[in-house]
């Protein structure tokens, strides 16, 4: 029986109760008064039940698919805004046990190239980052207890905040790490993380099992339940994900939303950020191998319907997808895109010699960070390099209550704004402070409170004047 409270896996991510909402979805597709009714419910801006966002996914009435995109945009202004987060990848290292047939890290790729990056060289890929501008990294490693114990994954966050060159720094460190303890979660909270991340890959119970053969992954109950462990660890924000191509999307959909509404039900606060990943071509992986592939129209319907079924969670797009996709789904949804990103194990410092290739997967968009930043100031964006919500304590519930009220506006908005300025005097190029001068003196006149208005202009100019790191 399906039980968002339950902290059995196979309980909130029941099997039986996805294939009866995909029945009863593809039973309702044409009933438009149903439809219809679902997204006058959905314009109240308090979410979706997983049935009911089923029903709009299956739903293929022309009209009410432009007015799902219409509410997707509209949801995303009124939660988040017009800012855009932006964040990179960090490859600690690619040693892995797990079997998992989709990832070139498998344990029986004898061929890749197997890196582990040691401190001094953590601290140069670093010191890269900071020289683009970033402010926020998300850092990933294979799951492999010799090469990459927890001890070693401390001991990174450690050196990543430590490393303060000319005017820059990590101000968030996101990990992205295999399931673990709760005892080892705690670990991770006290080293001063932001959000922990972890993908599904697939709800599927069958095909996950198949799709991990061997390796502590194949376990999907452990797997699943991560989270809770997390969060009983201390993490109060995590990152939810499937991997869209490995199993039929509509399932993958309905078991995303139900890991939501689990989140809700038992700890009072979702998921902090969902992310979209979709399987692509990588070492030895050939994404035609698998049957479930998404056109960029089914994949930008998800992203939009995420947004509104979740209108509170932060989504993430990664340069998995080329800059036209992302284009699209920022106009319905997205909050957060990474930039420049390199996923082999370095290759920030230094380029990666072509023979050496620890790459996951192949990267879409190949653009500098400078012109990622350049290209969403032109399409009317704020590029946000803003920490400050993590430092400030307004995370979990706390964050969560801020944004479900739309007055998370009133910090982020004006944030946004100083971290931009930083980087234009750090970082860009001058077509992009041209750009991003005209885009701050605008976007002043939008920050509706007259005395935070004036703090902020005061702020700016205290940051030209060499002050770094401000913010409300």
């Amino acid at each position: 029986m399906y039980d968002p409270k339950s902290l059995k896996a196979e309980d909130f991510i029941n099997h039986e109760e996805i294939l009866e909402t995909l029945d009863y979805a593809e039973a309702n597709k044409n009933n438009l008064e149903l439809v219809d009714s679902i997204l006058k419910k959905a314009e109240e801006r308090k979410g979706l039940s997983h049935r009911d966002a089923s029903v709009l996914l299956a739903c293929e009435d022309e009209e009410r698919v432009q007015k799902m995109y219409a509410l997707a945009e509209q949801f995303k202004k009124d939660f988040y805004g017009n800012r855009i987060v932006l964040f990179a990848p960090l490859y600690l290292s690619n040693y892995c046990v797990n079997g998992c047939v989709y990832c070139p890290y498998h344990m029986k790729n004898k061929h890749i190239c197997r890196k582990k990056l040691t401190q001094e060289e953590v601290k140069k890929e670093v010191i890269a980052l900071q020289d683009m501008g970033h402010k926020r990294l998300a850092i990933e490693a294979g799951e492999d207890p010799v090469n990459n114990p927890i001890e070693y994954i401390l001991e990174c966050i450690n050196t990543i905040y430590s490393i303060k060159h000319k005017n820059g720094a990590i101000r968030r460190v996101n990990v992205n790490i295999a399931a673990t303890t709760v005892e080892n979660y705690r670990k991770l909270k006290e080293a001063g993380i932001g959000t922990y991340i972890l993908f599904q890959e697939t709800y599927h119970k069958e095909s996950y099992e198949k799709l991990h053969p061997t390796g502590p992954k194949h376990n999907y109950a452990y797997h699943t339940e991560a989270m809770d462990r997390a969060m009983e660890g201390g993490i109060d924000d995590v990152g939810l994900g499937v991997l869209f191509g490995l199993e039929l999307y509509k399932y993958e959909f309905a078991g995303l939303l139900m890991h939501a509404e689990h989140l809700e039900a038992v700890h009072g606060v979702g998921p902090h950020t969902i992310s979209v990943p979709r399987i692509k071509r990588a070492d030895d992986i050939d994404p035609s191998t698998f049957d479930n592939g998404i056109d960029d129209e089914t994949f930008a319907k998800i992203c939009a319907l995420i947004r509104i079924a979740v209108p509170y969670t932060g989504m993430i797009i990664s340069t998995r997808e080329s800059k036209k996709v992302r284009e699209k789904v920022l106009h319905l949804g997205v909050s957060q895109i990474s930039g420049a990103s390199r996923t082999s194990v370095g290759g920030y410092a230094e380029p990666e010699p072509e023979e050496d290739n620890s790459a996951q997967f192949d990267v879409s968009d190949n653009r500098t960070l400078d012109e990622v930043v350049h290209w969403l100031m032109e399409m009317k964006y704020i590029p946000s390099f803003c920490t400050a919500c993590y430092r400030e304590g307004r995370t979990g519930d706390r964050f969560m209550a801020l944004c479900k009220s739309k007055q998370i506006q009133n910090c982020c908005h004006p944030n946004a704004l100083l971290t931009l300025r930083e980087y234009l005097n750090d970082y860009a190029s001058e077509d992009t402070k041209r750009i991003g001068e005209e885009l701050i003196q605008r976007e002043l006149q939008n920050i509706p409170n007259p005395a935070a208005r004036e703090t902020c202009e005061k702020r700016l100019a205290m940051i030209n004047d060499g002050k770094r790191d401000l913010y409300f």
